[in-house]
């Protein structure tokens, strides 16, 4: 094999329940001024914590925007395009359902909602700040879809890479899948608990670094190639399609989808076992809206 000359970045991050008195020792050498885009929700949130350690640095707040609903090009220029943008020297985002904090790769939708393709960067956020504290606090649905987009990423991997001669990065990304669903199987299920009871526990914990931070890691060697090949599979597929339904968008999260989907991916490759372990998995949380699929597909088993 042809001997390539590549790159890799992989994610800085600080976590813990009063992670944001780091925002100095880290930002500070990266600028002074700062711009905050998030959405309505995540900005109650975390606005004002984020201003009461920032006031304590050499830093300053310029701006506060409101992200938008779905990702897609236009609300991305539409930010880019705002002067307040153009004078900040960093931007924090907020979200705390999937891996995009750490991750390279954005998923792009259209305007009215329906998936539109993967847009991969060379490099995640310099450093993402994971406050335990606003996720506890967060509405259980964002942990939920956060669990099923991660453990989707540990079997799609798997399908995906089976019998072949993989690259480096590649068969890197495949083995830190592992712990892609390894902690959920262990602590997923105590983790929804806790979090519905708004506790910051070990387990919560466990489970945001699984989403956030490993589930983003081995995106990054998945996609090492800018392709989705290693990435994604039939739970995605199945994600994309119903996108074309208003319910899908209007009602569920991309995580939510996903990890149903893993559901139907399982029974085609024929993982019974692994079926099992997913399909009680899913049975725990009460936020869960595929109560009645579930039911169909546990008889498909059957």
């Amino acid at each position: 094999m042809r001997l390539e000359n590549y790159e890799v970045h992989l994610p800085n991050y600080s976590i813990g329940d009063h992670i944001y008195d780091r925002i100095g020792p880290v930002c500070e050498s990266y600028g002074k001024t700062v711009l905050i885009i998030g959405g309505k929700k995540a900005l109650e949130a975390a606005y004002h914590k984020i201003r009461n350690y920032t006031d304590q640095t050499g830093l300053k707040i310029i701006g506060a925007e409101l992200y938008g609903e779905d990702c897609t090009y236009a609300g991305v220029e539409k930010l880019r395009a705002l002067p307040v943008y153009q004078d900040a020297d960093m931007v924090f985002p907020t979200i705390a359902s999937n891996c995009a904090a750490c991750t390279s790769v954005s998923i792009m939708y259209n305007e009215d909602g329906t998936f539109l393709h993967p847009h991969f960067f060379v490099r995640p956020a310099m450093h993402a700040f994971i406050d335990t504290d606003i996720i506890t606090k967060a509405p259980s649905l964002y942990m939920w879809a956060g669990i099923g987009d991660t453990y989707a990423k540990y079997y799609e991997a798997l399908i995906s890479s089976r019998d072949e001669r993989l690259e480096h990065f590649t068969a890197l990304g495949v083995a830190v899948s592992s712990m892609c669903r390894d902690p959920l199987l262990e602590y997923g299920p105590k983790a929804l608990a806790d979090h519905k009871d708004n506790l910051c526990t070990y387990d919560v914990e466990q489970v945001v670094l699984a989403i956030v931070v490993t589930t983003g890691i081995a995106s990054i060697f998945l996609t090492k190639d800018f392709t989705p090949d290693y990435n994604s599979g039939l739970a995605h597929a199945i994600f994309y399609a119903l996108t074309s339904y208003p319910v899908i968008e209007e009602q569920h999260l991309h995580g939510e989808v996903v990890g149903f989907g893993v559901l139907l991916a399982l029974l085609v490759d024929g993982q019974y076992d692994e079926f099992e372990k997913i399909y009680q998995l899913n049975r725990t949380p009460r936020t869960s809206c595929f109560t009645g699929y579930y039911r169909c597909l546990r008889l498909l088993y059957c």
